[in-house]
C-alpha cells in the first residue's frame, strides 16, 4: 500500500473521517495526515477565508514575528522539488473556483473541465457498502441512506401520520420565514433546532437524530440554503428515507438529481403567493400520486469519484 501525505485547510472539523479520505484508502493508499509544508496533497475547504486581512488575528506587536514565520514556511514550500497538488472540495453553496486549486469537487452543474468533478454532498450520505466503501457516517441524521429506499416508491405511510409537517432549522431568515408561514396556514407544523429551542447551541449539540423526528411526520419542510444549478443537499433524501413527503425550495434543475414527481418544490409558488399550496396538500389525488414515486430514477454510483481521485493520486506520485 502506497503512503500519501495529505493536509487540510478550511475543511470541516471531521473531514478526516469523511467520504473522500475513505475512498482514497479504498484505492490502495494509506493516508499520513501532515502539515501543509510536508503534504503531497493539500485539500482546501470552503471555510478557508482568503479575503480575511492577513495576520488580523494576531496582536500588532507580534505581527512581524508571524510574518517572518509565514515567510519561512513559504520559502520551505518553494524549495521543495515537487510542489504539493491542491484540491478544493466544498460541501457548501460556493462555486467550484472560489478557492484557486489544481482540482475541484463541488455541487456545480455545467462545469465542463477535466479537473472538476460534480459530486453533490447528498451522495456522501449514501450507503456505498455494495461498492466496497464502508466507514462514512451521517451523524446528524443517524444512519446512512440506502439507495434501494430512494429508488422505491415513497408509499402511503406518510398519509397516515396526521397530515403534519416538521421543519429542522437554526434560523427563519428569508425565504424560510415565508415558507414556514405558508405551510403553517394550511397544515400543523412543528419546528426543531436552534431557532425553535434557544438552549441548542448548534446542530452538533441538538440532542436528537433527524431520523427520529422525521418518522413521526407526513411532510418535511426542507428548503435548500440557496439557489444554484446543482446545489442539492442531503435534506430531500433524508426526508424521503424517513417516509416523509419532502417540501423544498430549490433550483429548477433539481431533476438532474431527483425525480421531481417525488417531492414538492415551492419555488414556483412564490409568484402566486402560495395560492395553489392548499389545494395540493389537501388533495387525495395529489397525495396518491406522490406515494407512487421513487426519488431516484437512475442508480447512482461512486465510480466517477474513484476515477477522479485515482487520476489525482497517480499524477502526484
Amino acid at each position: 500500500m502506497k503512503t500519501i501525505r495529505i493536509a487540510t485547510l478550511g475543511t470541516p472539523h471531521d473531514y478526516q473521517t469523511s467520504l473522500i479520505p475513505i475512498v482514497i484508502d479504498s484505492l490502495g493508499y494509506e493516508i499520513d495526515w501532515v502539515t501543509p509544508t510536508k503534504a503531497d496533497l493539500i485539500i482546501l475547504g470552503p471555510f478557508l477565508d482568503t479575503q480575511k486581512k492577513k495576520y488580523g488575528w494576531c496582536p500588532k506587536p507580534l505581527r512581524p514575528l508571524a510574518s517572518s514565520v509565514d515567510n519561512s514556511l513559504q520559502k520551505l514550500l518553494n524549495t521543495r522539488k515537487i510542489q504539493p497538488l491542491t484540491l478544493f472540495h466544498t460541501q457548501e453553496n460556493v462555486r467550484y473556483d472560489k478557492i484557486k486549486a489544481d482540482y475541484s469537487i463541488s455541487f456545480d452543474l455545467g462545469v465542463q473541465l477535466d479537473k472538476h468533478l460534480r459530486f453533490p454532498y447528498w451522495m456522501e450520505m449514501l450507503d456505498w457498502s455494495h461498492e466496497g466503501i464502508t466507514g462514512n457516517t451521517n451523524p446528524r441524521y443517524g444512519e446512512l441512506i440506502k439507495i434501494s429506499t430512494l429508488m422505491s416508491p415513497l408509499g402511503n405511510q406518510f398519509i397516515a401520520r396526521g397530515n403534519s409537517c416538521a421543519m429542522l432549522s437554526s434560523h427563519l431568515r428569508e425565504p424560510r420565514g415565508s415558507l414556514y408561514r405558508a405551510i403553517e396556514a394550511i397544515v400543523p407544523i412543528q419546528g426543531f433546532g436552534a431557532h425553535f429551542d434557544k438552549s441548542i447551541k448548534d446542530h452538533h449539540s441538538s440532542g436528537f437524530l433527524k431520523k427520529d423526528i422525521l418518522k413521526k411526520f407526513s411532510f418535511n419542510l426542507c428548503p435548500e440554503n440557496g439557489l444554484y444549478p446543482g446545489y442539492y443537499t442531503e435534506k430531500i433524501p433524508e426526508a424521503f428515507n424517513s417516509g416523509c413527503l419532502p417540501i423544498t425550495w430549490a433550483d429548477e434543475n433539481i431533476d438532474a438529481d431527483f425525480n421531481p414527481q417525488a417531492f414538492l418544490n415551492l419555488l414556483p409558488s412564490f409568484k402566486n403567493n402560495f395560492r395553489n399550496l392548499k389545494d395540493i396538500l389537501h388533495s387525495k389525488v395529489e397525495m396518491e400520486n406522490y406515494q407512487s414515486q421513487p426519488l431516484l430514477i437512475q442508480k447512482p454510483t461512486i465510480e466517477s469519484l474513484n476515477i477522479f481521485l485515482r487520476n489525482i493520486l497517480k499524477s502526484m506520485l
